[in-house]
């Protein structure tokens, strides 16, 4: 039987049974480590003009303080997330938190730009580990019956380090300094090790007569190398294509048709090929890369149009894009428990819906209602992609297999990071043909309005493309489990 809870995963690391620590110091442990990763993909980008200056270095050098995490992350984060299922979680988990707590040290302290951006891919590793075993911990350290739960205080987690960054980031900017935005992580770094070391269960011996699983080096190199090419695709040019980007693409095509073909001949691959042949995971993947895509178009479209179109000051622009994440937040643990309760299938449907219908009232939304007509929607959108997140989250980690969730779970969040990634070059092109102007920035009001409204008409449309995978898989499911039993065995799809 498998280990389901901390006592048994005692039990199976050592021999004997220890007291189990109570679930809520793990989660506290969990939670600080989901904020960390989130946190540190936010609060620099607020410091970007006041980097430019200090190290005297356009923008197309600086903007790599944000890419070399968001690269780092994309690259490794379903190698990791496999490497802990082999060698332990725990370990690997320590080992990540401590990773990024001393690359923070090394960007405080960066003497030159070339330095901190190599601290912040170091510290987009660490970030990588944390982000791929946090939801990996869930299924060996939390009942089945609050699976949901805790995987809604985990995204209210990550909502609250998104929400924060901006804001806590501004006041260190002008209180203490650019340095102080990446040694505000050091004590937190250090309260998370802490509660992680004295409080995750001790990682499994593997069985004697068990044979051990062996690293899949080739298929890591290649899946690193085709992220980091689609990665390098969207975001380089800022949303304008050339030569160079398609060139990315190119490869990045050939990455992935040389990495299926590795993992189809290695004898202990990274990524199983019949996992894809899986359509419930299948889905659930595709549909958290659209979501995120959708997401992400709120982040690029909301400060033109508050601050073109409404005419907004940067301080009122910040206060009403913050109150996405403030939503996102205030849904998590909320939406979780709707999803023990009633069931992550039926809650993915209704989270997906909720998003469209928010998609499309922005997509026909006057400019005369002001704030409140974009604040409105825009809630919705939000309060529906918390609720999808928990119960999509929730549906793949459930019933994975001991052995596989730290991959699973690696692969979801590369799923959300490559819909981020897409989102922000692909929704952030729409937006700028939708609008006819050859610089948004200085687009007539009405033309940026009219490019809002188009682009959240995209964004309703690549959500009922999300529905439709999410009733497709479900109607599946059902069937699978009406299927008479053969031999005394119900089969399965």
């Amino acid at each position: 039987m498998k280990p389901t809870g901390i006592g048994e995963a005692a039990r199976a690391a050592g021999g004997r049974t220890e007291p189990a620590p109570p679930v809520r110091w793990v989660l506290a442990g969990l939670s600080l480590s989901m904020l960390l990763s989130s946190l540190g993909t936010s609060i620099a980008n607020v410091g970007l003009p006041t980097l430019a200056q200090a190290f005297g270095a356009p923008f197309q050098e600086v903007q790599w303080i944000v890419l070399a995490y968001l690269l780092a992350i994309t690259t490794v984060i379903v190698s990791v997330g496999r490497l802990g299922d082999i060698v332990g979680r725990r370990r690997l988990l320590l080992a990540g938190v401590l990773l990024f707590t001393a690359a923070s040290v090394l960007c405080g302290s960066a003497p030159a730009l070339w330095l901190l951006i190599a601290a912040r891919a170091a510290q987009g590793l660490g970030a990588a580990v944390m982000m791929a075993l946090t939801m990996a911990f869930v299924g060996e350290t939390v009942p089945k019956a609050r699976t949901g739960s805790a995987m809604g205080l985990l995204g209210t987690m990550s909502a609250i380090g998104t929400a924060l960054g901006p804001s806590l980031g501004g006041v260190l900017l002008s209180g203490f300094g650019w340095r102080a935005l990446f040694l505000v992580n050091v004590p937190l770094g250090l309260l998370t090790l802490l509660l992680a070391h004295r409080h995750l269960p001790a990682d499994r011996r593997p069985e004697p007569t068990a044979g051990r699983a062996r690293f899949d080096h080739l298929g890591t190199l290649l899946l690193a190398v085709t992220l980091a090419a689609y990665a390098l695709a969207m975001t380089t040019g800022r949303g304008r294509f050339g030569a160079l980007n398609l060139a990315l693409l190119a490869a990045a095509a050939l990455g992935t048709g040389l990495f299926v073909r590795a993992e189809a001949r290695a004898a202990s691959p990274l990524i199983r090929p019949a996992v894809f042949r899986d359509p419930a995971l299948s889905a659930s993947l595709a549909m958290s890369t659209l979501v995120s895509t959708v997401m992400m178009a709120t982040l690029v479209v909301g400060p033109f149009y508050l601050s073109r179109t409404l005419g907004l000051g940067e301080a009122l622009v910040g206060l009403v894009l913050s109150a996405g994440p403030l939503v996102a937040a205030l849904t998590g643990v909320p939406a979780g428990r709707i999803v023990d309760r009633f069931g992550a299938s039926r809650m993915t449907v209704l989270g997906l819906a909720a998003m469209g219908a928010g998609s499309f009232l922005l997509s026909v939304t006057p400019q005369t209602l002001g704030v409140p007509g974009y604040l409105a929607p825009l809630v919705v959108v939000t309060a529906g992609y918390a609720v999808f997140q928990t119960a999509n989250n929730t549906a793949v980690m459930a019933d994975v297999p001991a052995d596989r969730r730290g991959v699973t779970s690696g692969m979801l969040n590369l799923s959300r990071n490559l819909g981020l990634i897409t989102g922000a070059s692909v929704m952030g092109a729409v937006f700028s043909l939708a609008s006819a102007a050859a610089d948004v920035a200085t687009a007539r009001p009405d033309a940026v309005a009219g490019g809002m409204r188009i682009t959240f008409a995209v964004a309703g449309v690549l959500i009922v493309v999300a529905l439709a995978m999410a009733v497709g898989s479900r109607t599946l499911a059902r069937r699978a489990a009406a299927r008479p039993a053969v031999g005394g065995v119900k089969s399965k799809a």
